[in-house]
């Protein structure tokens, strides 16, 4: 799975993203396991965050894109959050992996 030009490279999890990397076994390791779980719980915590605000924004009435809008708009504030997630630097999910690994993993 790729990430659209100008958000950033490659991405680095299958098409099931961090949690079904986690699932399948891609992830090996306890350390590289507890990052992996941080970052989806912080893309978990930026999806919510996406979708209150797309909600906050009141609807013209003007053009309406049904369904296939709801879905394309719900998959692509979950890539945005996905690639927000990894790319944080000392955020939910990197206070999430110091609590876990007692400040003694990578970035700590």
């Amino acid at each position: 799975m790729t990430e659209p030009a100008g958000i950033g490279g490659p991405s680095k999890h299958g098409p099931g993203g961090i949690l079904g990397d986690l699932r399948n076994g891609r992830i090996q390791g306890e350390d590289a396991r507890i990052r992996a779980a941080s970052d989806a719980l912080e893309g978990t915590f930026y999806q919510e965050l996406f979708k209150a605000m797309r909600e906050s924004v009141p609807e013209s009435g003007l053009v309406d894109g049904g369904a296939g809008e709801d879905a394309f708009t719900a998959l692509l504030d979950q890539h945005l959050a996905d690639v927000q997630a990894t790319r944080s630097q000392g955020g939910i999910g990197q206070a999430l992996y110091r609590y876990f690994t007692g400040g003694k993993g990578e970035g700590s």
